[in-house]
């Protein structure tokens, strides 16, 4: 039975996933020395271009692997899976940039904010538009996700605004930093226990048509081991949580496929946080000779970054499942922060370094209309077409500022 597990877990196509990732992080290492910077134009668009390929080779892994978990776990957990695995990259791959040479004091700051904006209105407003489109509204759970948003307007506030107001420079003093790291680190904590305990009925879906009986989608995904006939049988097959199964017992009855997806999933995921950093050092060098905003390179690399939680919610959008893509995007940007800020902090502490934290005007504003928007969507029942078209175009503002 376990072997027969492993043959339609470690397929082919999953095999071959793992096999291009490592072999771009080895390629990498070997050619270390030639990508140093200055590196000469032919040779740093084309490593950009294969290295921005194989990231998304091995995201389109992280997606199916997460999928996989998040139907067999149910909502919140399955999201949770994903969100953690991407969340994690982020807060390693700002880390790793901190902890290496050269001054990095607004990284945090540039990669988060730009993560904000591209959940909160990019990610968020193509999912309610495909979804909207397809299937007129989306319903979605409003206790879940008021307390999501509740998350996400303290935790903004503390990392971007509040700096600001009674810091030094844009920074947090080592006095300020600790409480803000307990601060952060604990009500994320709380967070995270009730979401997976007491409340964790108000993250699951309550449009009832999601109930319905699924025919021949379970089946067929039972008789093909190929990756693409599986993941079609999964993609038809919404999240839902009809039966009141616990977590623990769901966990014991398939202990072992969920373990090896685990596994794949860490494995495929690795090598994309090892690429980021090569990816990131070519990206300052190029855009630096091209006198392109600072800012950008955080921005771009949070899109590639979060590309499989962005393909995931817009699935889940075009499946009907309102609650899900709020699990996926919001709980994405409640972990973001939640993590990345005390982490990077902490980070500043050990290593004197100023972590600046405190943002622009025209990004405060921005980040501002983005909550008072978001507030305003999710206060609704029902989410349209209409509401994610207005996310979009704060968006596209939000791009012209960067450019500004």
């Amino acid at each position: 039975m376990l072997a027969a597990a492993k043959g339609s877990i470690f397929t082919p196509v999953a095999i071959g996933r793992i096999i291009v990732g490592w072999g771009a992080v080895a390629a990498l290492m070997f050619l270390g020395p030639l990508l140093n910077p200055p590196v000469p134009l032919p040779l740093l668009v084309t490593a950009l271009l294969a290295i921005v390929a194989v990231i998304l080779v091995c995201a389109f892994g992280v997606v199916h692997e997460a999928e996989h978990l998040a139907r067999r776990l149910g909502d919140p957990y399955g999201s949770l899976v994903l969100t953690l695995s991407i969340v994690l990259i982020e807060v390693v791959l700002i880390s790793a940039v901190m902890l290496g040479p050269g001054e990095h004091a607004t990284i945090a700051r540039d990669s988060v904010m730009a993560v904000s904006m591209i959940i909160l209105n990019a990610v968020v407003g193509l999912s309610l538009l495909f979804g909207g489109l397809r299937h007129g509204s989306l319903k979605h759970n409003r206790t879940g996700t008021s307390a999501y948003l509740g998350m996400i307007i303290v935790l903004t506030s503390i990392a971007f605004a509040l700096p600001a107001l009674i810091g030094r420079d844009g920074s947090y003093t080592s006095g300020q930093s600790i409480p803000v790291i307990v601060l952060a680190l604990g009500l994320y904590a709380f967070f995270l226990v009730r979401q997976m305990g007491a409340q964790a009925g108000d993250f699951t879906e309550v449009d009832p048509g999601l109930f319905a009986p699924k025919i021949s989608a379970k089946s067929r995904s039972t008789t093909k081991d190929d990756d693409v006939s599986s993941s079609a049988a999964i993609s038809s097959s919404p999240v839902v949580s009809s039966d009141a199964t616990p977590i623990a017992a769901i966990f014991v009855k398939h202990r072992k496929e969920i373990l090896l997806r685990l596994v794949l999933l860490l494995v495929t995921v690795l090598p994309i946080v090892l690429l980021s950093h090569d990816m990131a050092t070519l990206l300052d060098d190029g855009l630096g000779r091209a006198g392109a905003p600072v800012a950008l390179s955080g921005l771009l690399i949070a899109m590639i970054v979060f590309l499989p939680e962005s393909i995931t919610s817009v699935r889940a959008a075009l499946a009907g499942e309102g609650q899900r893509v709020n699990n996926l995007c919001h709980g994405a940007l409640v972990s973001t922060v939640g993590l990345t800020i005390p982490a990077v902090l902490l980070i500043g502490m050990l290593t004197g370094q100023d972590v600046v934290l405190a943002e622009s005007p025209a990004n405060l504003l921005l980040l501002g209309v983005t909550l008072l928007l978001s507030v305003s969507t999710f206060a609704a029942k029902q989410m349209t077409a209409m509401h994610g078209a207005t996310h979009l175009a704060v968006f596209a503002i939000y791009g012209l500022v960067v450019f500004s």
